[in-house]
């Protein structure tokens, strides 16, 4: 974060004393500066659409009770306009001396650009230019800005201003606002197509007395009453999957997960993800879901399925392109990785000394992550994962060393996953030992043994297909940002 130059320094210093006098100046006028509430009001928004179309120089005699901060100011002498925002939108506020009396205007124009005011008025739009505004005959101070608007000093331009300071974002920069809105209208949408569909949605813990549900490294905290290790999840999965073996045929859960990892453009180590599962179905049927889900949320918030990122357009409508990992990596890395079954073989068909902890599965993710994935800009499913890879997926039907499972891309990032569940608990139990083999090899993301999965799943758990969604990584690409910080409010970032 850049610091501000000793000019800058000197400057604002300058204004935070002149803003503190000015508060005391106004206590001392008997004015509270931060009273308790300004009941009534309406949104911004709501006001400019009752008067939509209303003609140059026309007035109203319809009173409306706004409330919202400064933001621009125009005027001199006995009139003056003020831009006043709220989380809705903005409105221009007309003031004149011989309504409002002397003392009252002249307080209203010595308020400084940040302060928050409501005000009480009639509906008008200017003769010049036919701006809506509203003609006030009262207003009352609500909060006294003591640190001036972040476009007049260093904290607009910084892009990790923005990202620290996100309320200096917010109120700096409308495209944020705009991103942030259209953020929670795909959360609310999401929630709503699956809710129609018979979805139920349950909350599971996030402090879970032993992670699981993916291969990823678990932060660790104490609970000091119980005294023991808890973490936080990395996955909601297992215990999704518990509810379908106790009879929710349909269940989905939209919360944080939490993995130990590096912070990048596509990383955080808090993220946002939705997991649902369905019972009697599988991965062929929740590829379709994911494509019409996705497809229908992106008309509902965008109008269309086509969004720009960069110089590139994707288009989210259905049918996406399918092929599998094995092709995937022969098209982009010219090797075959079936012809190369062992971790030595494989390691010396892409000309690496591999790392002692990885195994020849790590090896194939290594060569899709580096290989193909940055290539899949336009939305793809990627089909048919080696098993060591995915510990809690059925094997394929038909082609031996694979399992049901595919990772959907788009933009050159993963935004979903899914499996045909495993449901045979002798198989689950004997993944979960090939996977300690992988934590004794020192794999700090292998899936630990997990005996009360095991015993859930031998109580019977229908045929099951599952998905997992990344939610920021989904807004990313609708909102065409190149960085998953520009979609979470409050991104971790380092010191």
């Amino acid at each position: 974060m850049s610091e501000p130059t000793p000019e800058q320094q000197q400057d604002l210093s300058q204004v935070l004393e002149d803003r503190r006098e000015k508060l005391e100046r106004i206590r001392a006028a008997g004015i509270e500066p931060f009273p308790h509430e300004f009941s009534g009001r309406e949104d911004i928004a709501e006001v400019r659409a009752a008067h939509q179309g209303l003609a140059a120089g026309a007035e109203t005699d319809s009173r409306h009770r706004v409330a919202g901060r400064i933001v621009a100011r125009r005027g001199h002498g006995r009139a003056c306009f003020l831009d006043l925002r709220d989380g809705s939108g903005q409105i221009q506020l007309h003031a004149r001396e011989d309504v409002l009396g002397q003392e009252a205007y002249e307080l209203l124009v010595d308020l400084d650009l940040g302060d928050i005011v409501g005000a009480e008025g009639t509906a008008m739009a200017t003769r010049r230019g036919g701006e809506l505004s509203l003609a006030i005959d009262h207003w009352r101070l609500l909060a006294k800005s003591l640190r001036p608007p972040p476009d007049k000093f260093h904290g607009l331009e910084d892009t990790e201003t923005r990202f620290r300071r996100r309320e200096l974002d917010l109120i700096a920069n409308e495209e944020s606002r705009r991103t942030f809105r259209l953020r929670a209208r795909t959360i609310t949408e999401i929630r709503r197509r699956l809710d129609e569909q018979g979805y139920v949605e349950v909350e599971t813990p996030v402090l879970q007395p032993l992670y699981g549900g993916a291969l990823a490294r678990p932060f660790t905290t104490h609970h000091n009453a119980l005294d023991r290790d808890f973490y936080l999840r990395i996955a909601t999965e297992l215990y999704l999957k518990r509810l379908v073996v106790g009879g929710i045929d349909r269940v989905y859960e939209l919360g944080k997960d939490f993995r130990n990892e590096g912070v990048s453009h596509k990383h955080n180590p808090e993220f946002t993800m939705l997991e649902w599962y369905e019972a009697y179905a599988d991965y062929e049927k929740t590829a379709h879901d994911l494509e019409m889900l996705v497809a229908d949320v992106a008309e509902r918030v965008l109008g269309t399925t086509k969004v720009s990122r960069g110089e590139t357009e994707i288009d989210f409508a259905p049918p996406w392109r399918r092929i599998t990992l094995r092709e995937a990596i022969l098209e982009r890395a010219g090797i075959d990785i079936a012809e190369h079954p062992t971790r030595e073989a494989l390691a010396q068909a892409m000309g690496t000394e591999p790392d002692p902890k990885e195994g020849w599965g790590k090896l194939v993710d290594g060569l899709l992550s580096r290989e193909v994935e940055p290539g899949l800009i336009q939305p793809t499913f990627i089909l048919d994962y080696p098993t060591e890879l995915s510990p809690f997926a059925k094997a394929h039907r038909s082609t031996e060393g694979v399992v049901e499972r595919w990772e959907a891309f788009a933009g050159g990032v993963e935004i979903a996953n899914s499996f045909t569940e495993l449901n045979d608990p002798d198989e689950q139990r004997r993944r979960f030992e090939q996977q300690a083999a992988e934590v004794a090899r020192g794999d700090e993301e292998a899936q630990p043994f997990d005996e009360a999965f095991v015993e859930a799943l031998e109580q019977g758990m229908p045929p099951t297909g599952g998905v997992g969604l990344g939610i920021d990584r989904l807004v990313m690409m609708f909102t065409g940002s190149q960085s998953l910080r520009e979609v979470l409010l409050f991104p971790a970032m380092r010191s």
